[in-house]
Formats: structure tokens, sequence, C-alpha cells
């Protein structure tokens, strides 16, 4: 053997002994099992997920009622969808200093809301408006968001408090909604949820949107006993498919209340042509309602379902009280104009274009309170499917 053959046969046995993973270069590594990494984090098995896209819907929501629904065609409610939705509104790490969620203002328990007049921002700022409730914000068909409107619709609302300097603090000083993509990325079920759900593992805040918006809208709220009473008498031959008839589960002041809130004078004071039933979400020809005199904001209200369930009431929580609300309509209107044309004197009356005033006796404020209560979804406030997924 030649010394130069030696040379090479000793040069291929050092570079074996050195380098032995050069071999296996081609060989790529296995994709991560996304399920398996979701499930180190979450409560949420994606072959056997939550019921978000069909929910059963009890005979008083006909297909006039679901036609309400705001969700546009580009983001129908799935239950892949909701359930990334779910997680992003639980996840404190959505907040610069991962201490505040989207739930820590919206608490399942107390209807979504928050029982302080403002809520807490991650750095212990208080929010500009009260939090409003979330249930039936599906049926809101003029679409726009925030108690001020300012929000074109339920896409453009959920991420704006992430950005908000109070709130969860990803403002544009501070990198704006980018900056929160660089940290989900490096949180390992963030990834895999977007790919299990959008079939990639980009994060983008457009996809976010989508799925946030998909979980508010699967708050669907059909469990009050009003909606058993309804039920219970439904006939969609008869004038507002016959809710008007007394209903089997109320009591007689219930039964009152609801009267009152939806006839219009002079067997009622018509509330119903504001809040629509059966979802009591906002008509969207609604205006303001007099809280202030001069007032030229015109305000929006959440739905009604679970309004009793916790105060304060109202976008900055001046009342504390379904009574002191009640009040408020029957003689504590102000003139103003964005005041709503329905809460004004009708023309061709004495002082026609002032603010009304019912003059409701004490029996007839305490039935419609009574009747509010009738709209609580216990079922709702308790559902799993609405709650923290996290471990």
């Amino acid at each position: 053997m030649t010394k130069h053959l030696r040379l090479s046969f000793a040069i291929l046995a050092v570079s074996a002994l050195v380098f032995p993973f050069c071999k296996k270069t081609e060989i790529t590594d296995p994709a991560p099992d996304n399920l398996a990494v979701i499930q180190k984090y979450l409560n949420l098995d994606f072959n056997n997920l939550p019921n978000y896209a069909n929910p059963a819907f009890p005979v008083h929501y006909d297909a006039n009622v679901r036609a309400q629904d705001n969700a546009p065609s580009l983001n129908p409610v799935t239950n892949a969808g909701a359930a990334l939705g779910r997680v992003l509104f639980y996840d404190k790490n959505l907040s610069r200093n991962n201490t505040i969620s989207c739930a820590s203002c919206h608490v399942q328990e107390k209807a979504f809301s928050d029982e302080s007049t403002f809520s807490r921002g991650f750095e212990g700022g208080l929010t500009g408006a009260h939090s409003m409730r979330l249930a039936n914000a599906n049926f809101y068909t003029a679409e726009r968001m925030f108690w001020n409107k300012r929000a074109q619709d339920l896409e453009d609302q959920v991420t704006q408090p992430v950005k908000d300097p109070v709130e969860m603090g990803f403002d544009a000083t501070h990198g704006g909604f980018g900056a929160l993509i660089a940290k989900m990325q490096g949180l390992e079920y963030y990834p895999a949820l977007f790919e299990e759900v959008f079939g990639s593992r980009e994060i983008t805040e457009e996809k976010a949107k989508r799925a946030l918006a998909q979980f508010v809208r699967s708050m669907v709220s059909t469990g009050s006993r009003f909606d058993a009473g309804f039920a219970a008498v439904y006939n969609p031959a008869l004038p507002g498919a016959g809710n008007g008839a007394p209903f089997p589960n109320f009591t007689q002041q219930e039964n009152r209340g609801k009267q009152l809130f939806i006839l219009g004078p002079p067997q009622g004071v018509a509330c119903a042509a504001c809040h629509n039933l059966p979802t009591f979400a906002l008509n969207q020809t609604s205006l303001s309602n007099g809280l202030n005199a001069g007032e030229t904001v015109v305000f929006k209200s959440p739905s009604l379902k679970n309004v009793a369930v916790a105060g304060p009431f109202m976008h900055d929580g001046r009342f504390a009280t379904l009574e002191e609300v009640v009040e408020h309509y029957n003689s504590g209107v102000q003139p103003g104009p964005a005041l709503d044309p329905r809460l004004r004197i009708p023309p061709g009356q004495p002082n026609a274009g002032q603010p009304l005033r019912l003059n409701l006796s004490a029996d007839d404020k305490a039935a419609l309170v009574a009747f509010l209560r009738t709209l609580t979804d216990e079922a709702m406030l308790t559902d799993p499917k609405f709650g923290d997924p996290f471990r």
C-alpha cells in the first residue's frame, strides 16, 4: 500500500469519529405533536371540542331571530376557532407584565362583566368605562362595539384592549400587537394552536381577532327563566310570537313587569322598542338614554341578558342597583341632541320633544325589576366551555 493511500484511509477513519452526525444530515426532525403540546398546557381536546358552532336554540329563537347574527360570512363561529379565542381570552400572557387577561375584566360568574365600577389594568390604572356584559353580542345588528361605538365590529373590538396603554399595555410605544406576536411565538402552545385552527403556525393579529370574535359570538344566552316561559307560549302566528301572553313559570309580579317592558302606553312603557326580544340586544336604531343633559355621544347598551347578576350599571357605572336604573327611565331622563326619540314626549302633545316622565307607581317599578331578574341565565355563568381552559 502506498504512502498516499494509507494517508487517505487514516483521514477517513478520523472523519468518521469526529463527524459521525454528518451522515444523518438528510434526515429531517419529525413535526411536533400539536395536540400533545396543547394538552400539556390546556384542558382542550381538539378531537372532542365543546360545541360552539351549533348551539341548540329553543323554539322562540326562530329563523327570524337567528338571522340577526352579526357574524361576517368570512368568520363564522367554528369549534376550533372559538376554542382558540377562549385561550386568548383567558391568557394573562397577553398583557405586558402577565397580570391581566380579557377575563380579568369580563368575569364569567359576573355575567362577563366586572362588579367594580372601572376595571384595573395591567399596572393598576383604571379603565375609562365600565366593563360590558358579553352575552348575545352577536345579535346586535348595528355591529358597532364599545359603549361609544368606536369599533366597527367585534373583530375590530377584541384586540383594542390588548393595545390599550392602561388595559393590557401593548400600545404603539411598546411595540403594539407585533410585540405581543413575538411573545406568543415563544409560548409553545400558540404555534400549535394556530396551526390546528388556521393550518399554519404563523401568528397574526388578524387571526387572533377572528378567534376572539368567534368566542364572544358563541356566548349565546338562551337558558333564563324568561326563555323557558317564552318557549312555553311561543306561537309564530301571534304578534310578538306570543310573548305578550302570561308566562306559566312567572309570578304575577313578573308577568306585570313583562307587560310593562313589552307593551306601549297606556298598558306599558315599551322598553322592548329599544331592547329586542328575545335576545334583549339593543335595537340598531337606538340612540342615547339621557344620562346627562346636552349629551352628544350616542352610547350603546349590551344585551340585558344577565343584567341582574352584577352591577354597577351604565357606561360610567353611576347606578348601583336595578332600582336606580328603572328610576332613571321613570323620572331622570335628561334632554340633549343624542336622546332617543322614544324617550321624548311625542309630537302633538304638550312639551313635545322633552324627556318623557313615566310616573310609574312603586308597584310597577318593582315589577320591572322583578322581570329583569328573570333574564338571568345561570347555566351560562357556570358552563365550562366558557371557563378558563388553562391547567
